[in-house]
């Protein structure tokens, strides 16, 4: 992994996560496999990761965002970890650096707003459903309607 470019490791340990933690039955070994993707992720990605993000060498950080910001508008989640160094980021000298970790940062605001997104359209889904039910009053249904569609605009 100390070879890998330097966003690998925290997309191999995120796919883990995601799929292949699932697959074991067994919560024990669930839990030992979380634990040490957790120390990968402490004592080899995030060492790295933070090596090339504060390093001097101006091409590798350009040359690493850009392949992060790829990842990022096809998973996002894969690029999670990276989230709390794009505010030092955002403050650099190098325009580009800038510009890229700006790109990043834009993607995950548009995630988690789609996110929010689906959580509200899931509610506003079930309140429509008791409305017309007739278990709520048409002021609760037409307030989380306005809820929804404010967070829709």
């Amino acid at each position: 992994m100390q070879e890998w470019p330097v966003e690998l490791p925290l997309i191999f340990i995120e796919y883990i996560r995601e799929k292949q933690i699932e697959k074991y039955e067994d919560a024990k070994v669930k839990k030992e496999i979380s634990t040490y993707l957790n120390e990968i992720l402490k004592d080899v990605a995030i060492p790295r990761l933070i090596s090339v993000l504060e390093g001097d060498n101006n091409e590798e950080t350009i040359s690493a965002l850009q392949r992060i910001e790829e990842l990022s508008k096809k998973n996002i989640e894969m690029t999670r970890p990276i989230k709390p160094y794009l505010n030092n980021l955002l403050k650099h000298k190098n325009k580009k650096i800038v510009t890229l970790a700006q790109n990043i940062s834009n993607n995950f605001t548009k995630a988690d707003r789609k996110k929010e997104l689906a959580k509200k359209r899931k509610i506003m889904q079930e309140k429509e459903k008791e409305f017309l039910a007739g278990k709520i009053s048409g002021e609760e249904y037409a307030r989380t309607r306005k809820e929804y569609l404010t967070l829709k605009e």
